[in-house]
């Protein structure tokens, strides 16, 4: 049993070791091993030309990992934390995004910028926040987060191996969930596909990240009053796998979406609306959104009221059920 920190680790670690271009950076990644530990002990192992500690400025990271992947490395670059990474947003959208269609697909940048995000860590301002729907409106980029250890363990893998930027969000507040991971497996899917995680035949709930075990937790809880949830692990957010939610959809006749960020201008609202297009004389009701509220993250008190809990989860169930 390991933790899904671990399991990146676990999984940094065999890029490193696969492959002599794969180098990390980032604040505090190398003789600390990150504020969460998820590089400890990798600096020791490799040096420090391969695992770095750069300043605190993240368009620096970005941006010197950018020049480091036009000449051929594979840099894996850490934003300490979600607020932190809008230095970076320029160097991440107006270049690291573009390269290859500037190039006609000529120049490769190969670049996973690792970013913990949400909330549930009682954590102060700018570190709580989910700005994924940012990354995955941008054309260029790939989008994906692990729900869980053994996700998390290939997924990394898949993502540093890939000539494209990827933007790998990690869920902090389950880095301490553990599970059973063989660290000689090959991923059992593609990185862009989205996952079963519990079959059902009433509501169909489609989550990622953080919210992937409040949801399975919820669909227990419905299982016992004698309603059936399925849940989908979407893993990767862009592109997004809607094959896997129409069929899924086509069963069920209907559709919630959760996720901690805003539900105004969300991954939701596009899944909503994509859906509501696929599976329109399919659907016995709307689709309903769960998510955070149009405001900053709030203070650590109050982030309990902001989340998506099994209570919001099954609400909008019942909802869906009742229409």
């Amino acid at each position: 049993m390991i933790t899904l920190a671990a399991a990146i680790n676990a999984g940094l670690r065999r890029a490193l070791e696969d492959d002599p271009k794969v180098v990390i950076m980032g604040e505090d990644v190398g003789k600390l091993g990150g504020v969460f530990r998820v590089t400890d002990t990798l600096q020791k192992d490799f040096g420090n030309n391969r695992v770095i500690d750069t300043p605190l400025a993240e368009s620096g990271i970005i941006g010197t990992a950018f020049g480091m992947a036009l000449r051929g490395l594979r840099p894996v670059c850490e934003i300490q934390f979600d607020g932190f990474v809008y230095p970076a947003f320029d160097q991440i959208v107006s270049q690291v995004a573009k390269i290859h269609y500037r190039t006609e697909g000529r120049v490769k940048a190969p670049i996973t910028i690792r970013i913990p995000f949400g909330g549930g860590i009682g954590a102060v301002e700018h570190h709580s926040e989910s700005p994924e729907a940012y990354f995955a409106h941008t054309a260029g980029l790939r989008v994906v987060s692990p729900s869980n250890p053994v996700d998390a363990y290939t997924m990394i893998q898949q993502a540093i191996s890939l000539d494209d930027p990827v933007v790998f969000f990690e869920p902090k507040r389950r880095y301490w969930d553990k599970a059973e991971v063989d660290l000689d497996a090959l991923p059992d899917l593609p990185l862009h596909k989205a996952r079963v995680v519990t079959e059902g035949t009433d509501v169909t709930v489609v989550t990622y990240g953080g919210t992937v075990a409040t949801a399975v937790t919820a669909a227990k809880i419905a299982a016992e009053e004698g309603r059936s949830i399925e849940v989908i692990d979407l893993r990767s957010l862009s592109p997004i796998d809607f094959d896997t939610i129409e069929e899924s959809v086509r069963k069920t006749g209907r559709l919630v979406v959760a996720h901690e960020a805003a539900t105004f201008l969300g991954i939701g609202a596009e899944i909503a609306a994509r859906i509501s297009e696929r599976c329109f004389y399919q659907l016995e009701a709307p689709v309903l959104r769960v998510g955070g509220f149009h405001i900053p993250y709030p203070p650590a008190k109050l982030e309990a009221h902001y989340l998506p809990d099994p209570d919001k989860l099954l609400d909008a169930v019942d909802r869906s059920l009742a229409a």
